[in-house]
């Protein structure tokens, strides 16, 4: 307050001294003199390294993730997540125009399952669609099915993966599980054959699962791969069996489901 009244006054043409405002104003004077000196934040090159190699390959993992995956204290990765700017904006809170959705809550594995389709970038082949079934509980990548044409059946073929690869059958199941849906053109459409050849599940109420579509919202693996089948496979591999989830209190999905089963 002293130093800008002191500006101030010499602005105007008032050449009055800082050794006569401190005493008027009862300031001392070494806290108008002082003057902080404090030291750029330095970065250990063993922390950054890599954890920059680890979020160019992965762009969507965040701190806790980071620090589970290298074994580093998550206090010091978020700190380096903040001095270099490398912390991922958060979508903002609040209702957006569009159905609202509701939380996927299973209390066991099997008991709800979600599947979603997207369109993923094949270089030559184009923007072929990538149909996932995940279960809500575990959060593991049951079955995925990649198509050109993104018909009908590259959702009842993501289903087929899934049950084989869960129940090692397309018959009938003992649990009847409940499959949500956004009612997407292909998951409409792919009733028919499901109820055929798959055991019955229940209808949920259209909204979009946020889960199956977070993990649909980060394909940039497959563009770094020339074959785009196999680059999808060692991503969900590595989703499932390497990924701690936060909501999994920093376990595996596969790790996860051992521990329920």
């Amino acid at each position: 307050m002293v130093r800008a009244l002191h500006e101030g006054l010499l602005a105007d043409g008032f050449a009055v001294p800082l050794t006569k405002l401190c005493p008027w104003f009862g300031v001392q004077r070494r806290t108008v003199y002082y003057k902080p000196v404090k030291s750029p934040p330095k970065i250990d090159p063993v922390f950054e390294e890599p954890i920059k190699a680890m979020i160019e390959e992965n762009p969507s993992f965040g701190y806790r993730t980071v620090a589970s995956l290298l074994g580093f204290n998550k206090n010091t990765v978020q700190r380096i997540f903040q001095l270099k700017g490398w912390q991922m904006c958060k979508r903002p809170v609040g209702s957006r125009p569009r159905i609202e959705a509701h939380p996927s809550v299973a209390e066991a594995p099997n008991e709800r399952w979600s599947t979603d389709v997207a369109r993923v970038w094949a270089g030559k082949d184009g923007w072929p669609t990538l149909a996932l079934v995940m279960d809500c509980h575990t959060r593991e990548l049951l079955g995925w099915h990649l198509s050109r044409s993104g018909k009908a059946s590259t959702a009842a073929s993501a289903l087929e993966h899934a049950l084989i690869a869960r129940f090692e059958t397309l018959g009938q199941v003992e649990t009847l599980f409940l499959l949500r849906s956004d009612n997407g053109v292909c998951q409409c459409r792919s009733d028919r054959r499901r109820d055929m050849a798959h055991p019955p599940a229940e209808r949920d109420d259209g909204a979009p699962d946020p889960i199956t579509e977070r993990t649909m919202r980060a394909p940039s693996a497959v563009r770094k791969s020339g074959s785009c089948k196999t680059a999808i496979g060692d991503r969900i591999q590595f989703y499932n069996m390497r990924r701690p989830h936060q909501a999994l209190e920093i376990k595996t999905q596969t790790e996860a489901f051992k521990l329920a089963a």
